[in-house]
């Protein structure tokens, strides 16, 4: 199907003005039609498709290399493309099986907000421009800063994901906790702090030794002594510590440090306490998760990416602080084409309080299945998969070899073979094969990482759609692959 030529009226002396890029009616219905007739298909399959399916898919990636193409090609030959060569030579990190890194998920119903968003293409950088759409991504965002305690002066953003909310985080305690020239700034990171922090340091301008990176516990939780000796160190140096990030499950083992604590030396040392809950800030929707994460509304911002325990598209971050208005004072510039900005509070031009000014109406992915659902139906699906952690790591247990290194703290467990008696080089060459053959039988996708200098594999169950059987297949994998290299 190609979208038909359709001319515009004018006077005899004129041609018709040509409107390829305006499809009629019934043509939007049908490349709606064509794309849903792949879709629902590939959705509804997801479990039967493998857990990853990356071999020859460097041969496809360069057939697929190509000129910009001057004349347009058939709807149905590009669905081809996609759903037959391209779509299938990846990680399926939406499927049941995806228990590697921090899985996503992608809720439908966000994927009908963005067909909605993107066909209105409404804008919602400025509130005027959209004032009732821009209304309903401030709910969004003020549920997220009433989610981690923050009172009425709590605000925030939504993001493209952790990193750029950590950016814009890390900015915002520049400015507020340090001068002009802030280059003798100190911040404290545990070594489980995800890299993008690190990266957000050298962005905002400081440089590499500025970042402290500070020891860890046995659950891997920053130690808080190591973080006060550290603090005093640096400034009877001269130095000026400003900021700490405590993680609320963290990439590596799902640890959560120990958040009162930290934020009581935040308080005292007069540290900007920076959380980041990009994988485990949703928890919070379960009286489990409230306990996991006791403290978390002692912060001054916290970062929490609804792409992962929200369940929605990749593509969906946030960044929620205590003080509003602090985003604002590290972010507003003005400019003679803007329109005017709004000063009462409930008005709020995204533009003055982020890095962005031109964006998408990301906030209508999460309001659509929030609004759709209901927070009840998350809190139950985050409890199953609190409860599908603790089970596998019971069966962990049981599987002869097998160590936990890491307990569930929220729904990720670290484990590895124990390889007694092998130098360590090669018992983290045992353990690369346990994943890359789990892996290999396709039912479910593993990732390692090291943990306490060594390589460990990993099982984070958060998919939505993961539940008992797939975690099921994957300890029968595990236990296959581990009695054949035992």
């Amino acid at each position: 199907m190609r979208v038909a030529d359709r001319g515009g009226e004018g006077s005899d002396d004129e041609a018709p003005a040509r409107r390829e890029l305006e499809p009629s009616a019934e043509e939007m219905r049908r490349l709606v039609e064509a794309a849903m007739a792949r879709i629902v298909p590939h959705v509804t399959s997801l479990a039967e498709q493998p857990a990853a399916d990356v071999e020859h898919a460097a041969e496809v990636a360069r057939e697929l290399a190509a000129p910009m193409p001057r004349e347009g090609r058939p709807l149905e030959e590009l669905l081809e493309i996609l759903f037959e060569r391209a779509i299938p030579k990846s990680f399926n990190a939406a499927g049941p099986g995806y228990l590697a890194y921090i899985p996503g998920g992608g809720l439908f119903a966000s994927a009908v907000a963005d067909l909605i968003a993107d066909a209105v293409n409404r804008y919602v950088g400025v509130w005027i421009a959209a004032p009732a759409l821009a209304q309903l991504e401030t709910n969004v965002v003020r549920f997220f800063a009433q989610l981690v305690g923050f009172g009425d002066g709590g605000g925030g953003i939504l993001t493209s994901g952790g990193s750029l909310a950590n950016l814009t985080a890390l900015v915002t305690a520049r400015r507020e906790r340090l001068p002009e020239d802030f280059l003798a700034g100190t911040l404290y990171v545990s070594e489980e702090t995800h890299h993008s922090v690190k990266k957000a340091a050298l962005l905002a301008g400081f440089p590499a030794a500025a970042l402290r990176t500070l020891p860890v516990d046995a659950r891997f939780r920053l130690r808080v002594d190591a973080l006060r000796d550290a603090v005093r160190a640096d400034r009877s140096a001269g130095r000026l510590p400003f900021l700490v990030v405590a993680n609320a499950g963290s990439t590596n083992t799902g640890a959560v440090d120990d958040l009162a604590a930290v934020a009581q030396v935040a308080r005292e040392e007069r540290l900007w306490l920076h959380v980041d809950a990009a994988y485990g800030g949703f928890f919070q929707l379960t009286k489990r998760g409230r306990v996991a994460l006791e403290g978390i509304d002692r912060a001054d911002s916290v970062v929490l990416d609804p792409h992962k325990s929200l369940f929605l598209p990749y593509g969906t971050g946030s960044l929620v602080v205590r003080d509003a208005e602090a985003l604002r004072r590290a972010h507003a510039v003005a400019a003679e084409y803007l329109p005017p900005t709004q000063e009462a509070r409930d008005r709020v031009d995204f533009c003055e309080i982020s890095p962005e000014l031109s964006r998408d109406f990301r906030g209508l992915r999460a309001w659509l299945p929030l609004m759709l659902y209901g927070t009840d139906a998350f809190a139950r699906a985050l409890d199953e998969k609190l409860d599908l952690a603790l089970w596998a790591t019971d069966e962990l247990r049981r599987i002869p070899g097998i160590e936990i290194v890491a307990e569930p703290q929220l729904s990720l467990v670290a484990f590895r073979l124990a390889a007694r008696g092998r130098a360590s080089a090669d018992a983290d060459a045992l353990n690369r094969r346990l994943v890359e053959q789990v892996n290999a039988r396709r039912r479910v996708h593993l990732s390692g990482t090291s943990a306490g200098g060594r390589f460990v594999a990993r099982v984070c169950v958060l998919s939505f759609r993961t539940h008992r059987d797939r975690v099921q297949q994957a300890l029968e994998d595990i236990r296959a692959v581990a009695a054949a290299l035992a």
